[in-house]
């Protein structure tokens, strides 16, 4: 008979004594437990003791976390926090260099623990860490363990990054302007003012003054992987917390300094393979850089605005200047305005009379207007052969360029995503952005050609508009799925891509669309199916035995934090823990943290889930709503709460959460896996069908033959 849900089996160690092995009641006071453990092993004051798990984090007992603990757990009995927190706070105090270094350095590892970081807080130990700083008399290790304690204690939000002083700030500050430092000292107080400067606008001015965009280029264009880790993350940070125009003055300056094109060649294209943290970064990177337009996109023109006037007048002038600028001086106002208007007509704009009325809508805005004219400005013969080649076309036939770019030009914004916020855990970046400046007005060049050329090929009319814009927004995202790397790759790629060639992709799934659908085929993928959904359930289970590296995420802050969890090759638990960065497959035995399978009720989704109630609701955590899932296990207020990495991390691990639950896979994902796996098996099985029309009802059968008298004779074949 199972043991009652109150009562957990453990043991709990010592050294140099005996294990203990004991049925830990969970109605039973903490203290009692203790003093009872203690009689056992006649310890006096038994209030001086606490219990924490032997293995993985070694996180201290409490009467709010005890309920956390599983059957077989292993224990230790150890010195209680608060004993610990004055021991500690009297050993960094203390003029032995052995003695101070061994105290930081285990303060810095107790200090993951809430309850004993709780404790050393109480004692005013954050002050004792902040003199150590400031005073600026230890180097070398003690002080690498004096910040690596700091920042452990700061990530329970006890205390406010805005108590810190401005002595302690610019000693920080300090390390990473020095160049004779201990890289890890650097990496530590990188990450020290990665955490200040979301906080208050106070601290992110402060930061940005002592740490010039140039020091911290610098640490990023440095051989030390982690390193060049911090230094992007202090970057993004002051990036996303600067204003709009503080933004654009530090990205100019970054492309000034040819930092893209670093990044292009030394650490996307590095040898080095590229972790998660960096490929968020790079995301965001260009997440921030492509929302500079959104100012523009969202900008109507004002036909009162001389600049914005003389923009557009530039594009008609640029096109048409050998045609009209002789005898333009000659003509009447009223000739002017109608030979003006003819050639606002000729480039391709709906009003024109009145062009500035087209580019009235936003998005695109004014963004439209900025792409027209580097177009112009940037490849004048491309432009020139665009408006001219068009103007000599019949009326119907003319592809009109204002019309397209401005349409081109909103369908980029929605393919980019510019505007909208940064993910907090994407990591899906273009390679290609990092090696060109400029690269959303090149990549509208190179578009808006390809409108062109898409136009001549589907022989289209004005009629025709839509389909035209609708088969460019295909080869365009087609091409984007591929990664090129650099422009000219996509350039060739997306040109290869015709109309011809869009056509036979829509065909062929047409076709197979049609193939499936005939009632013969129906019914074969019915019976197909329970077959191939086992198929499927196995390589869930597969994937989770495998395991994934989860990353903790909290409302303050991208977290550094990792974690690991897996399933046991039996699939009857869960095996979880923290790891390091750089790990990317821990053994099993090392990940402490256990649930059983048959201890899981049920698993939350999204909004559903604790970790995302937690959070607010604003935009920006849609994606982590979207990738959010938990596993209720022994009774409903414990969890274990995820953040799946990708979506097709989280379509998987809900699919294989779900078979060990015994209920059905329900992400999409799963629908995708398995109309591929039958449209593979549908094949296999009617290749010998290939060509041949299948009907809809079974053909008549025949009439049985008037006698049964034949056969063949094998004997004649062997002669």
């Amino acid at each position: 008979m199972p043991p009652p849900k109150d009562v957990v089996k453990i043991a709990i160690q010592m050294v140099g004594a005996i294990p203990q092995l004991i049925e830990l009641q969970q109605t039973k006071p903490l203290a009692a437990v203790l003093k009872d453990v203690c009689d056992a092993w006649s310890l006096p004051n038994a209030e001086q003791y606490a219990l924490q798990y032997a293995d993985g984090r070694q996180t201290y007992i409490t009467e709010s976390n005890r309920r956390e603990i599983k059957n077989g757990s292993i224990l230790r009995l150890t010195t209680s926090p608060d004993q610990e927190a004055e021991r500690l706070y009297s050993g960094i105090q203390s003029k032995n260099v052995d003695v101070k270094t061994d105290s930081l350095k285990k303060l810095a590892s107790l200090s993951q623990d809430v309850t004993f970081a709780q404790e050393f807080i109480n004692r005013n130990g954050l002050k004792q860490i902040y003199s150590i700083v400031e005073e600026g008399n230890d180097t070398g290790e003690m002080l690498a363990h004096t910040l690596k304690a700091f920042t452990e204690l700061m990530e329970h939000d006890f205390v406010s990054w805005e108590n810190l002083s401005t002595v302690f700030i610019k000693k920080v500050v300090s390390y990473v302007n020095m160049n004779a430092v201990d890289a890890s000292i650097q990496q530590l107080s990188l990450s020290i003012l990665e955490n200040m400067v979301p906080t208050s606008r106070l601290l992110f001015e402060l930061v940005k003054k002592e740490v010039t965009l140039d020091r911290l280029l610098t640490h990023l264009q440095a051989t030390n992987a982690q390193l060049q880790l911090k230094a992007m993350a202090l970057l993004i940070a002051l990036l996303l917390t600067a204003t709009s125009a503080e933004r654009r003055d530090m990205m100019d300056y970054i492309r000034e300094k040819n930092i893209r094109q670093f990044i292009h060649k030394n650490i996307i294209h590095s040898s080095e393979p590229l972790g998660d943290e960096m490929a968020h970064y790079l995301y965001v990177l260009q997440s921030v850089s492509l929302n500079l337009c959104e100012h523009r996109m969202r900008t109507s023109m004002d036909p009162y605005s001389q600049e914005q006037r003389e923009l557009l007048q530039s594009l008609r002038q640029t096109a048409f200047e050998s045609e009209s600028e002789a005898p333009a001086s000659n003509f009447s106002t009223e000739r002017r305005r109608s030979l003006c208007a003819k050639e606002f007509r000729k480039l391709g704009f709906m009003n024109n009379s009145n062009p500035a009325e087209d580019l009235r809508r936003a998005p695109p805005g004014l963004l439209a207007l900025d792409n027209m004219v580097y177009f112009s400005r940037n490849t004048p013969n491309a432009y020139s052969r665009f408006v001219l080649e068009n103007s000599s076309r019949e009326d119907k036939h003319e592809c009109p360029f204002a019309r397209s770019s401005i349409q081109l030009t909103l369908i980029l914004c929605e393919i980019l995503h510019v505007g909208e916020p940064c993910s907090e855990t994407a990591q899906a970046f273009y390679p290609m952005f990092f090696g060109q400046d400029h690269f959303f007005e090149e990549l509208f060049c190179i578009c808006i050609q390809l409108v062109n050329k898409t136009w001549k090929e589907m022989r289209a009319t004005h009629e025709d508009f839509d389909k035209v814009m609708q088969v460019v927004r295909e080869q365009i995202t087609r091409t984007l799925a591929l990664k090129p790397t650099s422009l000219e790759l996509f350039k060739t790629r997306v040109n290869a891509l015709n109309y011809s060639e869009i056509l036979k992709l829509r065909q062929t799934e047409r076709l197979h669309q049609e193939e499936t659908l005939a009632v013969p085929v129906l019914e074969l993928r019915e019976r197909l199916k329970p077959e191939l959904l086992e198929l499927i359930q196995q390589q869930r289970l597969l994937h989770l035995c495998e395991g994934t590296l989860f990353r903790k995420i909290s409302s303050r802050r991208r977290q550094d934090k990792l974690w690991y969890c897996r399933l046991s090759p039996n699939h009857k638990v869960l095996h979880y823990g923290d790891v390091e960065e750089g790990v990317e497959s821990p053994p099993i035995e090392s990940l402490t943290e256990k649930i059983p399978v048959a201890d899981m009720k049920m698993l939350l989704v999204g909004k559903e889930c604790p970790h995302t109630k937690e959070k607010s609701s604003g935009k920006q955590n849609k994606d982590v709503l979207e990738l959010a899932f938990s596993i209720v296990h022994d009774v409903e207020e414990y969890c274990l709460n995820f953040v799946a990495p990708t979506r097709y991390e989280f379509c998987l691990w809900t699919d294989g959460l779900n078979v060990l639950l015994g209920k059905e896979m329900t992400s999409e994902r799963t629908q995708t896996d398995l109309d591929v796996l039958l449209s593979m098996e549908l094949k296999l099985r009617l290749l010998d069908l290939e060509n041949v029309s299948i009907p809809d009802t079974p053909p008549p059968i025949p009439k049985p033959p008037s006698n049964l008298n034949f056969c063949y004779d094998f004997s004649h074949a062997e002669q």
